[in-house]
């Protein structure tokens, strides 16, 4: 495998200036008997041929940029670059250059793009004098300045002369009042002029001039002449859009004048820098850093002002929240706080916490979930933006926040829950809201940035209220779109099934997804919590209907689901898969999707290799002995041969063990059957619930002893109905915020589809049946487990 660190993409610099890309290879650095010294070679990945040979000289100017861009000039008009794929990879190639030119590699210049005279006469020169004599400003010397200011931009001493010499002489003021006469006599030339002479003192990148430049007195006169650069053919009208198109809104009016004036003049300078200017080169990168900087502390110092003045953000809050107000000034209020939170990403960490706790304090959080929920889609969009920031600053806040407020609220009106609702209720064909939300949803969830003390665990109180409050109405509608009522089930593995999921379009597939998603990272961080619900809720049952449909990514999804419960190699999963016979639909989709070699294929095969390689001995043996005939004929991986040898080695392995110990020990009474196992089942999760001190969702119920079990379903159900207790997390009819109105319905003959091993045409004779057991204890334990399974169907009936 290619060493990555020396990966490079070779670029030269065109005649417009633009970097051309000549490819991409790994360098070395090596010395090269035909050049006479140490050289960079670059040969390309694709065929080995030479992109770059270039000897590396003692006098020429090297430049590290961005950690990743080695930049230097060949020629006198050929300049190259190399960008590296890792920042370890560029700081080895620069070591070598730095030891050919006995440099230290801390620097980021290997020589002084100054000639040493220069430099010694700038050090001679006093400070006070003026170290360039600026020609008179007058109309006939424009071109003469611009000259002038063009030539020193290569040269950091002679810039940081024209800028003092501009400074002292108020020279920039009498720029722009020749500007103006220009302008009125239509003096295109000048006008010309005055554009590359504007344009080179910004690249000066002096914070002095810059305050001169950008002050109300000045800057529009400055974008004016920024408007006729040369290569247009007509001018652009910059001023007339900062005039009369852009707007100023005051969502609440700015007594400040002071404040006022910085945030006219922070728009103004973004637009310049964002619109006016051209995309800086390479080498130009660095001209306009003061600029950023000027731009960064303005925001800085407006979030600081607006942050001190409460009374003002308390009014906006009062007026964001009131109902009396139109819906067009609500806009603008989210917005304004939109923009707020964007400003505050400039602040200091220490600061920026400050300014979360102000909002927290004044209330962001419940006026979020009042705008959250409203019909205008720009309102809800800023909203989600807005707590995009909250979230990413301190995912407890919001938790503690939610969890106060669910101890005086309902379910519906939870901020978590409106935040779920509009995932779901996403307009958006390609459900771009939806993502965002299911992103900010994670980060809530992720027990990785939940605090532990000794006092508290947020986890815990955290994770119990997610699941008591907030999940039934994360997986309404993958529930109701795999109720039976809205899918059919084929009878037998590797039938010919044309039938998906209804609606089955494109929109819903993708939010599936995006729920099974969650889920899966659910499945991977939530242990017991997940797995009660799992168990609970016959969810994987639920989820694998997705594998019926038309859309290969949502069943990939739900079979990712699938592997990474598989992944964790966890009994308890094990049995709930191999009892509920929930490998049918995964093997029904690899017998119908042929011989097609494509992703649901390879993820598939996938699962059963990681059976068969971790020799996960109750999968292997439900799938040999109940699927294997319906999977021999597939020979093109040895996977399912592999799980049937796997198979057959353990099988002999407990042969050996039972003919090795006495008769008597191997007497039926001794052997664990069903029940036991679910006993301890039982046993597992109580234990889990005293060790972890965490509330979950009660289990299933215990069955009763095999005499208390009536012979018909029919007498089971009547004598249950009055001991029935209402399942914690049922799943009320509930009208979403857009609409969608959710039913659950489940026909109560998929109870027997849990242990109906005669819907599989590979369906083998029950184990239970051929290990020397009385037929009278095989019904028995038929019976118990289908009990149990009727009991959690009628709970979902009951919903």
């Amino acid at each position: 495998m290619s060493d990555t660190r020396r990966r490079v993409k070779v670029y030269t610099l065109n005649e417009d200036r633009q970097w051309d890309d000549r490819g991409t290879g790994h360098v070395s650095s090596t010395y090269v008997e035909r050049l006479k010294g140490m050289s960079l070679l670059v040969r390309a990945e694709s065929d080995g041929s030479l992109l770059l040979e270039s000897k590396i000289n003692p006098n020429t100017a090297y430049q590290k940029q961005q950690d990743t861009l080695i930049v230097w000039s060949e020629a006198e008009n050929y300049d190259l670059a190399l960008s590296f794929q890792e920042k370890a990879g560029c700081d080895e190639i620069w070591e070598k250059i730095c030891q050919v030119q006995g440099k230290d590699p801390s620097v980021e210049v290997t020589q002084d793009l100054i000639d040493e005279s220069e430099e010694e006469r700038f050090e001679e020169m006093p400070e006070t004098s003026h170290l360039i004599d600026l020609p008179t400003c007058e109309l006939n010397k424009l071109e003469e300045i611009a000259d002038l200011v063009t030539s020193v931009l290569s040269s950091p001493i002679r810039r940081e002369k024209l800028a003092l010499a501009l400074e002292n002489e108020g020279y920039i003021k009498k720029l722009l009042q020749l500007f103006q006469v220009c302008e009125n006599l239509e003096n295109t030339e000048g006008l010309h002029h005055l554009y590359e002479i504007i344009r080179g003192i910004l690249f000066l990148n002096k914070a002095t001039l810059f305050e001169v430049m950008f002050s109300d007195e000045c800057i529009m006169d400055v974008v004016g002449c920024l408007e006729y650069d040369p290569a247009l053919a007509q001018p652009k009208r910059h001023r007339e859009f900062l005039t009369k198109t852009a707007k100023f809104k005051e969502v609440i009016p700015i007594t400040d004048s002071e404040l006022r004036q910085k945030i006219h003049q922070t728009y103004r300078v973004q637009y310049i820098q964002d619109i006016i200017l051209p995309t800086p080169s390479v080498f130009e990168e660095n001209f306009l850093s003061t600029l950023t900087s000027f731009i960064f502390f303005n925001k800085v110092e407006i979030v600081s002002m607006l942050q001190e003045d409460e009374k003002f953000l308390s009014e906006v809050f009062a007026q964001l929240t009131d109902e009396a107000t139109d819906d067009d000034k609500r806009r603008e209020l989210v917005n304004f706080f939109k923009e707020f939170c964007a400003f505050s990403q400039t602040l200091q960490p220490q600061n920026r916490d400050a300014f979360f706790k102000t909002l927290a304090k004044l209330g962001i959080l419940p006026a979020l979930e009042i705008v959250m929920g409203m019909d205008d889609l720009q309102v809800r969009s800023a909203a989600t933006d807005i707590f995009s920031y909250l979230v990413e600053f301190s995912p407890s806040m919001v938790r503690e926040f939610v969890m106060q407020e669910a101890q005086q609220s309902d379910d519906d009106i939870l901020l978590i829950n409106v935040v779920i609702e509009q995932m779901i209720c996403d307009t958006d064909p390609e459900l771009g809201g939806a993502v965002q939300l299911m992103g900010l949803l994670r980060t809530l969830i992720d027990p990785e940035n939940m605090l532990a003390t000794a006092n508290k665990t947020e986890k815990s109180e955290f994770l119990n209220f997610f699941y008591n409050h907030c999940m039934h109405v994360l997986t309404a509608p993958l529930l109701a779109n795999t109720s039976e009522d809205k899918c059919e089930k084929d009878a037998a593995v590797g039938s010919n099934k044309s039938n998906t999921i209804c609606p089955d379009n494109y929109q819903t597939a993708q939010l599936l997804a995006l729920i099974l998603e969650l889920l899966t990272f659910c499945v991977e961080h939530h242990t017991y919590h997940i797995k009660n619900y799992i168990m609970n809720k016959d969810l994987l049952r639920r989820v694998l209907v997705l594998m019926n449909s038309k859309h290969t990514f949502l069943a990939l999804c739900a079979l990712r689901f699938m592997r990474r419960i598989i992944g964790l190699k966890d009994e308890f999963y094990n049995r709930y898969i191999t009892k509920g016979n929930l490998f049918e639909p995964v093997i029904n989709a690899l017998l119908d999707n042929g011989t097609r070699y494509n992703l649901l294929n390879s993820a598939v095969i996938e699962l059963f290799e990681f059976i068969r390689v971790e020799d996960i001995k109750s999968l292997t043996a439900h799938i040999v002995e109940n699927f294997y005939k319906a999977l021999e004929s597939i020979e093109y991986v040895q996977t399912f041969k592999g799980l049937k040898t796997k198979y057959e080695q353990e099988k002999d392995r407990q042969n050996q063990k039972l003919n090795s110990v006495p008769s008597i020990l191997r007497s039926n009474r001794f052997r664990r059957d069903a029940r036991a196992l679910e006993e301890d089942e039982e046993m597992w999760f109580n234990e889990d619930e005293e060790e972890e001190g965490e509330a979950v969702v009660p289990p299933i119920e215990k069955s009763k002893q095999e005499d208390d079990f009536p012979d018909s379903y029919e007498k089971f159900m009547e004598t249950k109905k009055a001991k029935e207790s209402e399942d914690k997390e049922n799943l009320p009819k509930r009208t979403s915020a857009g609409g969608f109105k959710f039913t659950f319905s489940h026909s109560a003959s998929a109870a027997n589809g849990a242990n109906s091993t005669n819907k599989s045409v590979a369906a083998q004779t029950s184990p239970a049946s051929s290990n020397g057991s009385s037929s009278k204890n095989t019904n028995l334990t038929t019976a118990v487990t289908t009990a149990k399974v009727c009991e959690r169907q009628t709970s979902l009936l009951k919903n």
